[in-house]
């Protein structure tokens, strides 16, 4: 232990809060100039730690807080910490805060923040190690000059001080007080003893006056018996009459209160059934709007469904009449298109036959056209070249010139054949598609049968998927109903529990959990069931053995009392089965006494803790039973109510309260978990259910997904087939066209290409002719012939074009009719009349069947929601029961509570009497004890007499007695009242002597070991200061010289104080403590007298080190107490102070302005005042050593 930091807040100049840095835990060195705040600092822990600075004035705490400019400080504080690691100081803690605070009207201690008094400070101070009798741990500035200036009989004070020898003083003193006291409680008896023998010699003269008076009186006496005991029979019989009847009332009582109890767990459960019942209800009010909604949305959904199967119902129905009259248009349109076709077929021969002749006719025109041409030309030849070679050259320039016109056109020819060959190729290759629609149309067929099927199936596990949502949440809200159920029980358990116990045993569970302990088997309460009716009977055997906790073997117990020890986590009784002794009791053989161990269900493996616990105690049937068995059989018994007879006799009873008992909620709780386990197995069981519907019903959407998508490529590729086909048809009638046109090109090409022939064959004929101007006979005739020809065949080839131009126009205009019109309507009356249907009326299945589902949602909402509005009404007409119930109950509990308050009055009544029969009882039996000693034929004297003669014959005794009225009635009680008193005081004289005795022996013992004391604490001061001198001066001795009465010596320095002193009548046998010293090891020794100022501090810092050897402390605060010191002897002070922080383990702070002590400092702080206002902040040596240095410099000049 050791201070580790010290925190100050307006305490004398520091202002400012200031917190140190950690102290070292061995020595530590505080700097500072005259009036920086050093003293101060030091005077800050000694205002935490010492009793000095108590019962302050206003004056004094205005010099304890800080003066300076700006707001005054009206509180300060100094907070010490400390290293508590050693756990010295009786907390249960590492570190420790003690904080003082004063202000103007306040002086608080707080200790980790909690508020202690002064008192309770200085014990844990104490008992941390420092003693009040040896206050050196703490050496302030004066303090060794002192002890320089001490007498011999103030050092021996001071050695009575550090001895303990105060409470030897303080008992001897009280010792004293008290023989003072008992000698005059001595006086006052002697005093009394003489009266009193006075006294009975004048009451001796009276007594023969009174022998007449007496026998009178003891005839008086004997009557008044005789009447005083009849009347005491009467009020006896009474008394037990009155018992009877107050136990019969009692008995009414009980029963009252058992249908008292009866009629308020009545009232309980119907309390309970009704809040049940109300939150069920609110759940089936939530459920039925949940119906009533559930109701509307499938209502709404079913609507909906019936719209959309009303709109494709007369979508197909529009379809339908679409479609017929399609059908029937399209008989028209083909009718046409057959009329059309027929007419084109009926046409086109003539009208191809009329092209041929056309053609030739136009063909007959060019071939004439030539010849003339070729004979005009042959004709001026002539004229036109020089001669035949000229003609030869141009001829064949233009047969050149043909053959490359010829050649173009052959192969632009055979280019448009090759076209017309493609042409009729790609009119062949054109695929007929209605066979793949058909399969297509399959295809969807099943697409939508497989989707259907999915749908109802996923429709089907979905509604399983509801049922086991439902489940779940009336599962999940069961468990969570009886998780609170739980949490209510252990919670009231837990209160029920002392809490040290149930600290204990959560600590337990955690400490089995955390270091995998086996061999616990739990609390007793825990491990065993028995019938509700001895609840009562089990608990009140018990007690807190309940919660004793059973283990398999002491090792366990030892493992597991170390843990909580070592985390402070409460206590716990432990049942170690390896250890455990239990008794083996005999048991009576009677049918209203059983063994309560009989009654408890539990293991066999557990029957030594049960039968420690429960082995001596059987259950009676009643009190009676009870106690008889008790005194009989040695046994503690107990009734089912929990009354208790002990084996000794004593007898325990009264009110238990049943709604409290322990092993109820320990029963609720075991019901509750059991349910919650089973629920949590079913919910688990559902869970698992649900998980496997939804990883099916994800399946079937993910099938479905993918169905729906193929279905949906398969309508868009079937629609797609239908365009395919009706762009096969315009493409076939479009290559139809185009192969007429190329025809049409191919044999105006070939006409030409035969007419180049011509021309060119003609040309190379001419070539080699004769050059002549003139024509041959048959040419002539040939030419005069050829233009009445070519004007005739001109003629007719004009009518065959207009002939064949309106052919061509009719045919134009049919085929346009067919291809633009006629076509087109059939195709698209076409696609009318085999439009897809099928996802159509695949959809209006699918409402369908969505809407029987929807339909069947209803009755099924609608069944869901009478069930639920009867759930409703039944729970409400329970609730109603329930209510009526408990008003029923109620009004038998308050009748039954009238009738417990007659019964108590009844009760209270017969208790009247019977108080009233027993103090008549005590009346008369005091008064026959009043009437003292009677002869033995008093008793039986006057018995047979009645009571009026009885009376009669009192009143004529006492008639007689009237004449002994002077004498003194009482003289003889007097006398022997008188003699008894005296025997008592001289009894308690003897006592008094006795007890003086003792006290002197008391007295004397105590003086002893006050001197055994001071030998003992001289001794162990003495020894110490020689090794402290011999080591703080080198070759010098020293020593400690106790004087005693009998040396007659008297000091040089104080013979005035060595005069014997005494005490209380007692010489005292120690006068004094001498010291003498030699600093040199030779010559004479020195007295305190005779030594130096620096010489005096060191023998005073000995005799404080050897003091401290002596009481060690856990650490010490020394304030410049190498002030007055030599050099060497600094130095050497410094050196035992780093010896005693390394050996010894010891702290030390001290202040100081000399460089001895801060070279031995493992930690140097300096303290520096600005402003008024004082800092203390860590430096290094070096800095230090400069400042004592700097300091010692100014105090030279």
């Amino acid at each position: 232990m050791y201070i580790k930091q010290v925190i100050i807040e307006g305490f004398k100049s520091y202002r400012e809060q200031v917190a140190t840095e950690s102290f070292s835990s061995k020595v530590n060195c505080v700097v500072g100039a005259n009036g920086s705040g050093k003293s101060n600092f030091f005077h800050a822990i000694r205002f935490v730690l010492s009793d000095q600075c108590q019962n302050l004035r206003n004056e004094d705490r205005h010099a304890l807080l800080h003066e300076g400019a700006g707001n005054q400080v009206l509180t300060a504080f100094v907070e010490i910490v400390f290293d508590n690691s050693d756990n010295r100081i009786p907390v249960d803690k590492d570190e420790v805060h003690l904080r003082r605070t004063i202000g103007l009207k306040k002086d608080e201690y707080f200790l980790d923040a909690k508020h202690i008094t002064k008192t309770e400070v200085m014990n844990l101070l104490e008992s941390a190690g420092f003693s009040r009798s040896n206050p050196y741990y703490v050496v302030q500035q004066g303090k060794i000059s002192s002890l320089t200036l001490m007498k011999d009989s103030e050092r021996l004070d001071l050695l009575k001080e550090i001895g303990g020898t105060r409470v030897y003083e303080e008992r001897r003193q009280e010792s004293l007080k008290i023989m003072q006291d008992t000698g005059n409680k001595r006086k006052q008896i002697i005093q009394v003893v003489q009266y009193l023998d006075e006294r009975l010699r004048e009451l001796d003269e009276e007594k023969e006056e009174l022998r007449q008076y007496q026998q009178l009186d003891k005839q008086r006496k004997s009557l008044e018996y005789t009447i005083y005991d009849k009347e005491l029979d009467d009020t006896r019989k009474k008394l037990v009459q009155v018992d009877l009847d107050r136990e019969k009332v009692s008995k009414e009582s009980t029963d009252a209160h058992s249908r008292l109890l009866e009629a308020h767990d009545k009232v309980k459960d119907s309390e309970r059934e009704s809040k049940k019942l109300t939150k069920d209800l609110q759940g089936l009010i939530k459920e039925k709007e949940v119906a009533e909604k559930h109701k509307k949305e499938a209502i709404k959904r079913k609507m909906q469904l019936e719209l959309d199967c009303k709109d494709f119902k007369e979508k197909i129905e529009e379809n339908n009449r679409a479609k017929d009259g399609a059908t029937r248009q399209l008989k028209i349109v083909q009718q046409e298109i057959k009329n059309t076709v027929k007419e084109l077929e009926s046409i086109r021969p003539s009208y191809s036959k009329k092209l041929q002749d056309e053609e030739l006719l136009t063909k007959g025109i060019m071939d004439r056209e030539k010849k003339l041409s070729i004979l005009y030309q042959k004709q001026g030849r002539a004229t036109q070249f020089s001669s035949k070679a000229a003609r030869d050259q141009w001829l064949q320039k233009e047969i050149d010139d043909l053959e490359l016109v010829l050649a173009t056109n052959l192969s632009q020819e055979t280019k448009i054949l090759g076209e017309i060959e493609k042409l009729n190729a790609q009119k062949m290759n054109q695929d007929d598609h209605q066979k793949e629609i058909a399969s297509m149309k399959s295809t969807i067929e099943q697409h939508n049968e497989t989707f259907n099927m999915n749908k109802k199936k996923r429709d089907s596990l979905q509604d399983e998927r509801k049922l086991l949502w439902g489940k779940e949440n009336a599962l999940t809200s069961e468990i969570e109903a009886l998780k609170s159920e739980v949490f209510k029980a252990e919670k009231n358990l837990d209160h029920a529990t002392p809490g040290d116990v149930r600290r204990g045993l959560n600590s337990v569970r955690k400490i089995c959990k955390d270091l995998g302990i086996r061999g616990v088997f739990g609390p007793i309460i825990e491990l065993f069931d028995c019938d509700v009716k001895f609840f009562t009977a089990v608990e009140v055997t018990a007690g807190n053995s309940l919660f004793h906790v059973v283990v398999d073997s002491d090792d366990t117990a030892t493992r597991i009392i170390r843990q909580l020890n070592s985390s402070k986590g409460g206590r716990v009784t432990f049942i170690p089965l390896n250890k455990v002794k239990p008794p083996h009791p005999k048991y009576p053989n009677i049918s209203d006494a059983v063994p309560l161990m009989r009654k408890l269900n539990f293991s066999e493996d557990y029957t030594q803790a049960f039968m420690q616990v429960f082995a001596r105690t059987v259950v009676c049937r009643d009190l009676d039973v009870a106690t008889a068995v008790a005194r009989s059989d040695g046994l503690d018994c107990i009734t089912l109510e929990g009354d208790q007879v002990s084996k000794k006799g004593d007898m325990t009873g009264g009110y238990y309260d049943h709604n409290r008992s322990r092993l109820r909620l320990m029963k609720s709780i075991k019901n509750s978990r059991t349910a919650i386990n089973e629920k949590e197995k079913e919910l688990k069981e559902v869970r698992s259910q649900l998980e496997k519907i939804d990883k099916e019903v994800t399946e079937l959407i993910t099938e479905q997904q993918k169905i729906d998508a193929d279905r949906a490529y398969d309508r868009s590729r079937l629609e797609q087939l239908y365009q395919d086909v009706s762009a096969v048809s315009r493409q076939k009638r479009s290559i139809s066209t185009a192969i007429e046109k190329k025809e049409k090109l191919l044999s105006s090409i070939q006409t030409q290409i035969y007419q180049l022939k011509a021309n060119i064959q003609a040309k190379k004929e001419e070539i080699g002719t004769e050059l002549v101007d003139t024509l041959a006979p048959q040419e002539r005739e040939l030419l005069s012939r050829l233009n009445p020809e070519i004007a005739e065949m001109k003629e007719k080839l004009i009518v065959f074009r207009t002939e064949n131009m309106e052919i061509e126009s009719r045919i134009t205009e049919l085929e346009t009719n067919l291809s633009a019109n006629l076509r087109r309507q059939e195709q698209e009356l076409e696609a009318i009349i085999f439009a897809d249907e099928t996802g159509m009326r695949a959809d209006l299945e699918s409402k369908e069947k969505e809407l029987d589902e929807a339909k069947r949602s209803v009755e099924e909402a609608k069944e869901h929601l009478k069930g639920v509005s009867g759930l409703v009404e039944a729970v409400t007409r329970q609730l109603s029961k329930f209510k009526d119930d408990k008003d029923k109950w109620m009004k038998e509990e308050g009748k039954h509570k009238n009738d417990i308050q007659r019964l108590e009055k009844d009760l209270e009544q017969h208790m009247s009497n019977k108080n009233m029969l027993l103090a008549k009882q005590e009346e008369y039996s005091k008064k026959i004890r009043e009437l003292g000693t009677l002869s033995s034929d008093a008793f039986d004297m006057y018995r047979r007499k009645s009571t009026k003669e009885l009376h009669k014959m009192l009143h004529r005794c006492n008639e007689q007695l009237q004449q002994f009225s002077h004498v003194n009635k009482k003289a003889l009680d007097q006398y022997m009242s008188f003699t008894e008193q005296r025997e008592q005081l001289q009894q308690r004289q003897a006592e008094l002597d006795a007890g003086d005795e003792k006290i002197r022996e008391l007295i004397s013992v105590l003086d002893q070991r006050k001197d055994e004391s001071i030998e003992r604490t001289f001794k162990g001061v003495a020894r110490n200061f020689r090794e402290v001198f011999s080591e703080l001066v080198q070759g010098g001795y020293g020593s400690l010289i106790m004087m005693k009465k009998k040396d007659g010596v008297h000091g040089d320095d104080d013979q005035d104080e060595d005069e014997p002193r005494e005490a209380e009548g007692r010489v005292e046998k120690y006068i004094g403590v001498k010291v003498k010293v030699s600093f040199t090891g030779q010559g004479e020794t020195q007295s305190m007298k005779q030594l130096s100022g620096g010489q005096k501090t060191v023998v005073a810092l000995a005799l404080i080190f050897s003091i401290q050897r002596c009481d060690p402390a856990p650490f010490y605060l020394f304030d410049e107490i190498d002030a007055a010191l030599d050099p060497q002897y600094r130095t050497a002070v410094g050196n035992m102070i780093r010896r005693l922080a390394d050996h010894a383990n010891t702290q030390f702070i001290t202040t100081t302005f000399r460089p001895e002590l801060v070279k031995v400092a493992d930690k140097i702080y300096g303290v520096t005042h600005k402003n008024r206002v004082s800092q203390v902040n860590v430096v290094t040596q070096d800095q230090a050593l400069e400042f004592t240095e700097h300091d010692h410099s100014n105090d030279a000049e």
